[in-house]
């Protein structure tokens, strides 16, 4: 039995290429089943963000092992092998235990020590369990991160001046910005990380926010809570043409664009 980590993230990979290869909540249980099936993996947590999927796996040795999961993964996504090859990274046993162990406490974000991300990796192995069945190697790996993720929030200064994706777009606007008071701002996307952007731009009185998104009655949802206006994607170019400036939050992950 080996346990395996293998993914892409904003290192690695542009943003085009993140998007083709994010697992939405929508197919997340379809895709486990599939990963599931073959016949190496006895279990397996997808985790998937604006900036990083991975696919941590306990599996049985055998030859080939790598190219038969980068076949299914670009099987799954319809990508080119070529297209996603070298954007991947690979870790295996202790490797991958210390990659997650890094995730989870935040050692391997965009912004260092954010926290939304030990939250995802705990839903991502929750999803897991929701009607498939894990090693107990797997089990104990992201236990042991979890744990470990917790003692480095406790024990060391990482979360003093850690900041999520979001309130460090909002600082950056308010530094661009003398007052947002004045300022209207387009949101692409409604998914978590355009929530907390939004709820931030809020308590900062921003003058106002429009919400792009490729279904409306998701948008509309996020945008009744913090006073948004709704448009679809195709109205961004007619809506804004004329603009002297554009600052756009988004976060690329396909689950926002739900």
């Amino acid at each position: 039995m080996t346990l395996l980590a293998l993914g892409i993230n904003h290192k690695t990979a542009p943003v085009s290429l993140r998007e083709r290869v994010t697992f939405s909540p929508d197919t997340l249980d379809q895709a486990l089943d599939s990963l599931q099936a073959l016949p190496m993996v006895q279990g397996g947590v997808v985790l998937s963000t604006c900036n990083r999927t991975e696919i941590y796996l306990s599996v049985e040795e055998q030859d080939n092992l790598r190219e038969a999961l980068i076949r299914w993964l670009c099987e799954y996504h319809n990508l080119n092998e070529e297209d996603l090859r070298n954007s991947l990274y690979w870790h295996q046993d202790n490797d991958a235990v210390s990659h997650l162990m890094r995730v989870a406490s935040g050692l391997d974000s965009l912004v260092l020590g954010e926290p939304q991300i030990f939250g995802a990796g705990e839903k991502a192995f929750a999803d897991s369990q929701k009607g498939h069945q894990n090693a107990s190697a797997l089990e104990r790996m992201f236990q042991k991160s979890f744990s470990v993720a917790k003692r480095v929030r406790t024990e060391t200064d990482i979360g003093a001046s850690a900041v999520s994706v979001a309130f460090a777009a909002c600082t950056l606007a308010r530094q661009i910005f003398e007052s947002l008071s004045t300022v209207t701002v387009l949101l692409v996307g409604a998914g978590e990380t355009i929530e907390l952007v939004a709820r931030h731009l809020r308590e900062h009185k921003v003058k106002k926010m429009i919400i792009a998104n490729r279904t409306r009655e998701r948008a509309q949802v996020l945008a009744d809570e913090v006073g948004a206006e709704v448009i679809s994607l195709s109205d961004i170019d007619a809506r804004f043409a004329g603009c002297r400036y554009h600052y756009q939050f988004y976060c690329q992950s396909a689950a926002d664009y739900r």
